[in-house]
């Protein structure tokens, strides 16, 4: 061999793992072609995988190869023959030759003279393949055991950052302000009142940062409730309660899932209709004795709401009038005086402060058990930083606190949801009775329909937009009319 192109190759897990650094194995192959007194005609420094040939600088290689007068000598020369191929592929073997072109590890010499030199060639290249393969799937199972553990090692999704725990394991904590934005995200969905896409641009709006493909696999990805999927089927993956601080609550999470994988465009569409012609199903047209419907009529500028009639008769309403004539008839009603004794003696044997104190008890009891967690999680930390104890020893009462100290988590926050309830009812038993009525205008579509089912519209004058109220013996015993 009296010249060679020289052939360096690295991909980036191997530059750190093995030291096969392009300055490195060019200096090697530089000292070997000088001690044999070999020209070097070229040196091709290529940084890519050796999965395949289909490398750029390894291509610019073959043409200028190919190039060549029939009677020039070509060579190749690297340090092993895992620079030239990690795959037994013998077609590139074959282009070579064809080029009269002989390929030479100097690490791992081969005489393709001798015919069973194939055998110690297919040998050197199926290793390195063994070897990714092997790495790859013990890199897959240590994943796997991680998440099995509660652990994510993976790569941090928006609104958490990675770590490294005491004992060297990777973990994720939330990220602000990126995850109280998520936080916000999931509250707004889970109130069905605006699109996804609204949502997402409300939430980029507030500094959320992220494309609309990612923003939608982000309100799927059950790690923000607290869960690490595990994927053992592709078709049912395994969900762990995962050891990291939870975004939301699990029953947000799903019931988010619940509403995005309905048609959100028509659920809020209806919202929408509802809020507005919430006495619709209660009007009767007085020409063609047929319900009214409500819907938009579109003017100049903007749309304007009515209850109207299907029928050739034309029978219309402007809805808010007639939904302010409903409202106004509904808070003229007060409970009677017997009705007002009734609610007192109710909520007096609704003994609230008896509540709130067993409530403030239990409160107590958990923040106290709280504080135990943490302190033997404390102990344990600094018995572990002094080697009184190992860190199998370490990690399992780590694993165990943090699973308590969010139980008690847990179960604080639902007292606290507890006392607001009771502080709520302590606030109504304060205001005067007979004028509950007077707060329809703040109820939702839902409790307003409600309420026209106890109270329906009985006859409605179309052109003044006059109601007269629908009450029942029952109502007519506990309501009546101020004045």
């Amino acid at each position: 061999m009296k010249s060679a192109y020289l052939y360096v190759r690295v991909s980036t897990d191997e530059q750190k793992r093995k030291g096969y650094s392009l300055p490195e194995q060019e200096d090697r192959l530089l000292k070997y072609c000088e001690c044999n007194n070999i020209e070097v005609k070229g040196i091709c420094r290529e940084d890519f995988s050796a999965k395949n040939f289909n490398r750029p600088e390894w291509k610019k290689l073959i043409s200028t190869i190919g190039k060549k007068s029939s009677g020039e000598e070509s060579n190749i020369l690297f340090i092993k023959w895992d620079r030239f191929s990690r795959n037994i592929e013998y077609e590139m073997i074959g282009v070579l030759r064809k080029y009269k072109t002989i390929a030479m590890a100097i690490d791992q010499p081969i005489d393709f003279s001798v015919p069973e030199s194939a055998v110690m060639l297919a040998i050197y290249l199926s290793v390195p393949e063994a070897e990714n393969t092997r790495r790859a799937l013990n890199t897959a199972n240590g994943i796997r055991r991680a998440k099995q553990m509660g652990r994510y090692p993976n790569k941090a999704p928006l609104g958490f950052i990675n770590i490294a725990t005491l004992d060297g394991k990777k973990s994720i904590v939330p990220k602000q302000p990126d995850a109280g934005i998520i936080r916000w995200v999931f509250y707004q969905l889970a109130k069905n009142i605006h699109k996804i896409e609204e949502v997402r641009k409300m939430a980029d709006s507030k500094g959320l940062k992220c494309s609309r493909s990612y923003f939608y696999r982000l309100i799927r990805n059950p790690v923000y409730c607290g869960l690490i999927p595990i994927n053992f089927d592709p078709e049912e993956p395994h969900l762990v309660k995962g050891i990291h601080d939870s975004l939301i609550p699990e029953t947000l999470f799903y019931e988010v899932q619940r509403i995005i994988t309905t048609k959100r465009k028509t659920s809020c569409k209806k919202e929408e209709l509802k809020e507005i012609f919430f006495l619709t199903g209660f009007l009767v047209c007085p020409l063609s004795n047929r319900k009214l419907y409500g819907s938009f009529s579109r003017g100049s500028t903007k749309r304007y709401p009515y209850y109207h009639c299907r029928s050739k008769c034309k029978t219309r309403i402007n809805a808010l009038l007639l939904n302010d004539c409903y409202q106004h008839q509904l808070e003229q009603l007060v409970l009677s005086n017997k009705a007002i004794d009734l609610f007192g003696i109710i909520l007096d044997d609704w003994n609230t402060n008896a509540q709130k104190a067993t409530y403030l008890l239990e409160r107590n009891m958990v923040m106290r058990k709280l504080n135990e967690q943490e302190l033997i999680l404390s102990q344990a930390r600094k018995f572990f930083v002094t080697d009184i104890i190992k860190l199998d020893d370490y990690s399992e009462l780590k694993r165990e606190c943090l699973a308590h100290i969010g139980c008690l988590k847990k179960e604080l926050n639902d007292i606290t949801i507890k006392l607001g309830n009771i502080d709520k009812q302590s606030q109504l038993g304060q205001q005067p009775f007979e004028n509950l009525l007077e707060g329809f205008s703040s109820l939702d579509a839902t409790d307003k329909k409600h309420f026209v089912h106890l109270i329906p519209p009985r006859k409605v004058n179309f052109r003044t937009g006059d109601i007269v109220l629908g009450l029942n013996d029952a109502l007519l015993k506990i309501l009546s009319k101020k004045g």
